[in-house]
């Protein structure tokens, strides 16, 4: 067991869903760094030919099937089985509205895009993992809001929360097989998806300190070191876990009605 200084995966196959911007790819270069064979898929083929030396970086849509099998096949030719797997797809898609304005059109989507890939890749990659007898670990993205609340993205929430009750569950399923399977919680973190900067005004942006406990915006680094502790032997006796990767905000409270600015709730504190 490697628990010193030095590369935490060497010679590690780690397979990275979404790898090609955000945290996704705040999780392919730390893997890279610190010895993995990364394998990232990523839809944007700008952004896989922008990964860094080293990486197999695959053009996939991980929720679809046939695109998929054939991401797997490859890697399983070219790779072998993973150590690692860590699903980090995952969008909230839509403009927050009532649940009842809401068409199931985009319920399907929001599943398509944060659970069920999750099942899929997991159970594609699964069995060689257990084959091969090497343990390993699984890590999956989930959010705090599947933990607290969140007005006007109730499916989107459900879901994520589906990803933490999949985590635990199937942690107790492998066990026996040596493959860890944790998950982490991201909050308040500044990436193409959410451009906080673009979003506030330089007030707004300006009180991050009362905002966010730890005093700022998380960064897609803060995420994947967290990540390189859950697939490295530091985690060896850790399973089943969630961990919240957020600054504070889980801790520190949730959402509240407010009349500013014509909203009708907020998770960031304002002055009267």
């Amino acid at each position: 067991m490697q628990l010193g200084p030095g590369p935490l995966l060497e010679g590690r196959v780690s397979v990275v869903t979404g790898g090609g911007a955000g945290i996704g790819r705040g999780i392919v270069e730390l893997f890279s760094a610190h010895g993995a064979v990364v394998v990232a898929a990523e839809i944007d083929p700008g952004l896989v030919a922008s990964l860094p030396a080293g990486v197999d970086g695959q053009v996939c849509d991980i929720r679809d099937a046939d695109q998929l099998d054939g991401f797997v096949s490859g890697v399983l030719e070219r790779h072998g089985a993973p150590q690692v797997l860590v699903n980090n797809v995952g969008h909230y898609l839509f403009r927050g509205v009532p649940f009842a304005d809401t068409p199931e059109s985009e319920w399907h989507e929001l599943y398509r895009t944060n659970l069920e890939h999750v099942f899929r890749v997991t159970h594609r990659f699964l069995p060689s993992m257990i084959d091969t007898g090497r343990g390993g670990a699984i890590v999956n993205l989930s959010t705090v809001e599947g933990v607290r609340g969140v007005p006007g993205q109730p499916v989107y929430s459900a879901f994520k929360a589906g990803v933490s009750a999949f985590t635990r569950s199937l942690a107790l399923q492998v066990s026996e097989h040596g493959i860890r399977v944790n998950d982490i919680a991201p909050d308040v973190t500044e990436t193409p998806q959410l451009p906080y900067r673009a979003w506030l005004d330089d007030t707004e942006y300006a009180r991050a300190d009362r905002w966010v406990p730890l005093g700022r915006f998380g960064t897609p680094a803060d995420h994947a070191g967290v990540a390189l502790f859950l697939a490295s032997d530091l985690s060896a006796f850790v399973t089943g876990a969630t961990i919240p990767v957020d600054g504070g905000t889980l801790v520190a409270g949730g959402w509240y009605r407010t009349d500013k600015a014509g909203r009708t709730w907020t998770n960031r504190p304002f002055d009267a």
